[in-house]
Order: C-alpha cells, then structure tokens, then sequence
C-alpha cells in the first residue's frame, strides 16, 4: 500500500467532495451525491458504502455511484468474505488489481468490468461501521493522496452513519416503546391502577416495560419486566416477550407455567437475550395474588392497619438464562380489601452510590394502603425528586377496593 500522502492535499479534495450543504433529502440521498462527487474526484467509475451490521456479521449495500444494482439489489456480504469483507476484517486499505471473474463473491463487481478497486474501512471509536470500496473499469495505479483521500471520506461517512444510526434507533425505539406500554389503563372490577414510566438519562431506551390485563376467567394478569440491554435491540425483545407472555397467559392461569413457556421461547429464538420479569394473577375475587419471579425484585404489599414489607417469593433464573433446570415456584399472597401492591423495575431503587437493598427499603417505608395515583406521586416523588432516574424506571400501583385506606 502506498504511504499516506500529505494531509494538505488530501483534505482540500475530501473538501470538494463532501463541501456542499446538506440537502433534504436523507441520508441515501446525501450518500449518492457524495459518492458521485467521489468518482468524479479520484477518477473511478464506481464507489459503494456497505454498512456493518454487526448482530449478523455482515456489510449491506446502503449507497452507490456506478453500482447502484448493490444498494437496489439488497447486496449483502460477509465480514471475512469477498473483497469488502476482507476490507472489514483487515481494517486498513486494501487495492486489487485483478477481477476475479464470475466466481467473484459480488458478481456485480466483475459484471460491471471493475478491474482496479480500493477498498478503506470505515471506523468510528474503533467501531467499524462498514466499509467503502472504490473501482475503475480500466487497470490503474492509486496515488497516495487518491488512497488518502478515500481513508478521510471514509471516516467522514463513518461519523455522519453512526450519528444518523443512533438517531434513528433513537426516534424507533420511543416509538415502539410507546407502542407496547398500555396507553389506557384498562377498567378492572374490584380495582383501581396507577403507573409510571420514566426512561433514563444515562443511556439509550431500553426494555423496561409494564402490562396489565383481563384474562377469559376473569383473572386479571400483571406483569413488569426488563431486558438486558438498551437501544433498539432491547426494545425490540421486550415487544417480542410482551407478546408472548399475553398468549402464553391466554392459555394458562399458572404465572410459573407462563414465566417458564416464555423462558423456553426466549432461550430458543432469542439467543444472548435476557430480562426479568415479574408475573402475577389476580383471581376473579381479587382476594388472592398468585405471583411468580424471574430473577425480579419483589412487590411490595401494604394492606390497612399493617406496615409494608417486601414479598417474600423465590427469584427464580431471569428469562433467557439457561443454567437452572429446576421448575418455577409460585407465591400466593392474600390481598385484605384496601390492600396496595406496588410493582417496580430496579431503576426506581438502584443508584450508582446507593445500594439495592438500600433503595428498596427505602421504597417499602414509603409504600401505603392508598389511592394508587397519590401513591405513584408521592414515590416518584421522594425516590427521583427533582434529578433525572439514570436508568429507566417502570412503577405499577395497584389497590384492592374496600376496607380503610390511609390518607
């Protein structure tokens, strides 16, 4: 590989290539302009922008000048394989000077006589982003400057993709997020509901979710849980397990038997997942909660008369982690009219300088035989206050109707 050339030179042509304002037109838009403005800069016929995808190890055509059947055609090729993923691999610039004929990996390459290709990585953090590969139908020799110049447009591609990748993961994850979490809580015989959701500042949105729902036998089912994780990705698994917990639930009044088929589900389709999750059924009298934990911290109960405590239920394994056969347990839990339950995620009660256990028995002296709405003002209140929760942060207050509630 040649040497690189000096940054003076190179620069004043990543200049005319990327210079021009930003239209309007989204970032495949921007991505075929510049690319054009790239052949016609460094004298190649074609140049194409593969993006990583990184759960599938593979680089996907997502721009193109010259070669825009890659991005049209959905070209997908594996990080290793190929020339571009030789590229991902090495992560420096790489040149050929020979085409592989129509055993090539991308056959679009040797359909189009491309000869002479230059490959660069694109890199941001060390993250690799994807790769973009330049190529010329005729037999040519790539200056240390045109080398140069394609590094820098890469990296200035890596930077704007990652930017725009975060940004839409972003705007998908809230709206899938706000999708999935209840938007009307639904009117339950013999209780009242309140609840909360707040995301976190520390990173993206994540799997924090809450569900609540009616059950053909006239169960009431509730359920709060969280994905390892955050972004998209989690986001995504948590809609998947929200779904299947509701039909595993239509079949079946047992939480354990429920919380178990979800663990087979997740341990099968998906791999590397894993979340808590906390599953209760009231029964039709709403006299009895039947509970089952997986790997979730305990509700809090507080009836009239009594203080509150936390539940005393095992935890069994989270959802998604394989390493203990043994079957899921259940707790019933006697619920006295006027009797509150508070159902919560750890963001609510777990702090960088702050133990778990200390934020929970925080929680418990908080929690009263009330209204669930006050309940959920005043505990929002006093555990986040007027700073913003670093992790997300999902509350469900529920309370039996009858009895003496405190004021």
């Amino acid at each position: 590989m040649p040497p690189h050339a000096p940054e003076p030179e190179s620069r004043i042509l990543l200049g005319e290539i990327v210079g021009t304002a930003a239209g309007h037109g989204g970032l495949a838009d921007e991505l075929r302009k510049i690319l054009a403005r790239a052949c016609a800069a460094v004298g190649v016929d074609a140049a194409t922008v593969l993006r990583h995808d990184a759960r599938w190890q593979q680089l996907v055509a997502i721009g193109a000048a010259g070669l825009e059947d890659e991005v049209y055609q959905g070209v997908r090729v594996p990080v290793g394989q190929g020339f571009a993923g030789t590229v991902a691999v090495r992560r420096e610039p790489v040149v050929i000077d020979r085409s592989d004929g129509p055993t090539a990996l991308n056959a679009l390459l040797w359909e189009r006589g491309l000869h002479t290709m230059l490959g660069v990585p694109m890199l941001a953090g060390g993250e690799l982003i994807g790769v973009l590969h330049v190529g010329s139908v005729a037999h040519r020799q790539f200056t240390a400057t045109e080398v140069e110049t394609v590094r820098l447009l890469a990296d200035h591609l890596a930077s704007a993709i990652q930017s725009e990748i975060l940004f839409q993961n972003q705007v998908a994850t809230i709206a899938l997020q706000r999708s999935l979490l209840p938007g009307n809580l639904p009117d339950l015989d013999g209780l009242s509901v309140a609840t909360r959701y707040v995301p976190g500042t520390d990173a993206a949105l994540g799997g924090d979710w809450y569900d609540i729902f009616g059950l053909p036998s006239g169960r009431i089912g509730i359920v709060i849980g969280d994905v390892a994780g955050n972004g998209l990705e989690a986001a995504v698994i948590m809609g998947r397990l929200r779904s299947a917990l509701r039909a595993y639930a239509l079949d079946c009044d047992d939480p354990a038997e429920v919380l178990g088929k979800l663990d087979h589900k997740a341990n099968h389709f998906e791999h590397g997942a894993m979340a808590t999750v906390a599953y209760g059924v009231l029964d039709p009298a709403r006299e009895h909660l039947v509970l089952s934990l997986a790997g979730h911290l305990p509700p809090i109960l507080a009836s009239p008369g009594a203080p509150a405590a936390l539940v005393t239920a095992p935890a069994d394994h989270p959802i998604g982690l394989t390493i203990d056969p043994a079957p899921r347990r259940t707790t019933t839990v006697r619920l006295p009219p006027g009797t509150a339950v508070v159902f919560y995620t750890d963001g609510l009660v777990e702090r960088r300088d702050q133990l778990v256990d200390i934020g929970m028995r925080r929680l418990t002296e908080l929690v009263r035989a009330e209204d669930p709405d006050r309940a959920c003002a005043r505990i929002m209140a006093e555990m986040v206050g007027s700073l913003p929760p670093q992790d997300d942060v999902a509350l469900v207050v529920l309370q039996r109707h009858g009895g003496a509630a405190e004021v």
